[in-house]
């Protein structure tokens, strides 16, 4: 990891199988990749890593509050100083690589972790056998907007307690969740306690939305990676506009797209048989490597 940084995580299946990291997005912890997922993927020949970035659930958090209108600035393309950018995520995970041993991994990365993933397949394209975009987009501000009625609820005040946690992040993944792949209120409210139990750091949400809105535009870079890739998005999903993932695949040589109706923003169990088929099939692509 970075110097100062240390990520807590968790792995499944045969460690000498293929490895495989799981980054998640803004502000989730690791076990928002629903165990029953990573034990499928684990089956599927892979040994599965999944972890809490910095200033989620368990891992380190990082110094330095970020203003409202440091927010306001960075959404408006103007220059703001970030404590971190999506490159030293990236580091974090090239670091935890490093602590496991691994020189090489196949990445699937979702949302915010989906940046993450492209940002280390460009830097140090020798260390990712494949990369699978999860609902992401490849920071041109033209691509992947969010809906505007989310800002208000991403930013509002929730109130001191877990039971106002749960009831704002009932309220969230009513926007953001698949209107065709509904999930049962009590899974959500069960997901919501065990993040609040983990550590919920409110300025380090804020920290990691300072750095998503202040990454730079891999569109060009992209064009150039010779990388295995699958970009996964759902047309309905309203926390990154599916002009982000159709962008993704544009700019990526040979990338395999998949876009399916009525996946929003979440991870639907209806659709792990999906998940799991294209990350294999995309991860066969790099026979060979690593």
């Amino acid at each position: 990891m970075t110097e100062g940084v240390e990520l807590c995580y968790q792995t499944f299946g045969d460690p000498d199988a293929e490895p495989l990291l799981l980054v998640m997005g803004l502000g989730g912890p690791m076990t928002w990749w629903p165990e029953d997922l990573c034990r499928q993927l684990a089956a599927a020949g892979f040994h599965v890593v999944r972890f809490d970035n910095r200033d989620t659930g368990r891992s380190t958090r990082i110094p330095g509050r970020v203003r409202f209108d440091h927010l306001l600035r960075g959404f408006a393309g103007r220059r703001v100083r970030a404590p971190y950018s999506l490159e030293d995520l990236a580091r974090d995970v090239f670091g935890l690589m490093d602590h496991l041993g691994l020189a090489s991994a196949h990445v699937a990365g979702i949302s915010m972790g989906g940046m993450i993933a492209q940002t280390m397949a460009l830097t140090a394209p020798q260390r990712v056998r494949s990369l699978a975009s999860i609902m992401s987009s490849t920071g041109a501000r033209a691509v992947g907007w969010q809906n505007p009625a989310l800002i208000p609820t991403l930013l509002a005040p929730r109130g001191p307690g877990v039971e106002a946690y749960i009831r704002r992040s009932l309220m969230v993944w009513g926007i953001i969740g698949s209107p065709g792949f509904p999930q049962a209120e009590d899974e959500l409210r069960s997901r919501a306690a065990e993040t609040w139990e983990r550590g919920i750091d409110e300025q380090g949400v804020v920290r990691q939305m300072l750095a998503v809105v202040t990454q730079r535009d891999r569109t060009r870079a992209l064009r150039d990676l010779d990388v295995p890739t699958v970009v996964l998005h759902g047309l309905a999903d309203k926390m990154v506009h599916v002009s982000g993932g159709r962008a993704t695949a544009a700019a990526v040589r040979g990338a395999r797209s998949v876009f399916v109706p009525g996946w929003g923003h979440d991870l639907p169990s209806a659709l792990f048989p999906t998940f799991v088929s294209e990350i294999r099939r995309n991860a066969d692509r790099a026979v060979g490597v690593g």
